[in-house]
């Protein structure tokens, strides 16, 4: 564990994010790793090593909050959740998710046409690669369509045990594999809401909302969707596709 790799996640951890269940915010680590760096550093080093997400990093807390304007709110479809995670936790899956970023792209974990959660990779490069692909279609006098597609709820739908087995097939580096099963095993959960229990409960499928890991696992999860298409394209944003076909005629 590098201190240069601490600095890094910490300047994109933003001071104004709710700190739950610990309520320790960001601003707070900034400062300790300012004045003492190597405390962080000790504290994160071990964890790699020994390829684990800490325990008391896997509790979320998830804040239900209604949806305005639902003429009754009868059905939890009425109601979006925001989960809090600790924020020092975060340190660690951002660290863990910019190796994890780097190796993706050398393995073959992810599509060509794969875009969002990767470093240089934005919703313009999609963009720009769909207008490139449909102008050519057009120049060789072909008729093409696209469809568009989300997956639905994609986060929420990650089977760790499938998630996991993705990088093993491709043999990337077994710490980073471990720490991954690591970060999504044994997670609690606990809603607030007025009158709720306050007890946290277990969660077994998906990767936490509001992790700086999870776009990253979810890109990755998603990128045997993509497909071979003759004089087409299949291209993707996170959890969002473009189908793109021509023909002819």
């Amino acid at each position: 564990m590098e201190g240069d790799e601490i600095s890094r996640a910490l300047a994109r951890s933003s001071a104004s994010s709710a700190p739950r269940p610990d309520k320790i915010p960001n601003s707070v680590w900034k400062r300790v790793h300012k004045v003492a760096p190597h405390l962080i550093q000790d504290r994160l080093s071990p964890l790699v090593t020994y390829r684990s997400h800490p325990l008391t990093g896997k509790t979320a807390d998830s804040i239900v909050l209604d949806k305005p304007g639902k003429p009754s709110y009868d059905s939890p479809s009425s109601f979006r959740v925001l989960v809090l995670l600790q924020t020092f936790s975060k340190i660690l899956k951002r660290i863990m998710k910019s190796r994890l970023s780097c190796i993706a792209r050398t393995t073959g974990l992810l599509n060509p046409h794969q875009c969002g959660s990767l470093a240089g990779l934005w919703a313009s490069d999609a963009v720009t690669t769909l207008t490139h692909e449909v102008k050519t279609l057009q120049m060789a006098g072909r008729k093409f369509s696209t469809l568009f597609l989300g997956i639905r709820g994609g986060c929420d739908n990650v089977n760790p045990a499938t998630l996991c087995g993705m990088p093993r097939a491709k043999r990337v580096n077994p710490y980073l594999v471990f720490w991954t099963k690591s970060f999504l095993s044994c997670r609690m959960c606990r809603l607030l809401y007025q009158g709720s229990p306050r007890v946290f409960a277990p969660v077994s499928v998906g990767t936490p909302q509001g992790s700086p890991a999870s776009p990253l696992l979810l890109v990755i999860y998603v990128s045997h969707l993509h497909s071979e298409i003759p004089h087409g394209l299949s291209l993707s944003y996170v959890d969002d596709f473009g189908l793109t076909v021509s023909s002819a005629s």
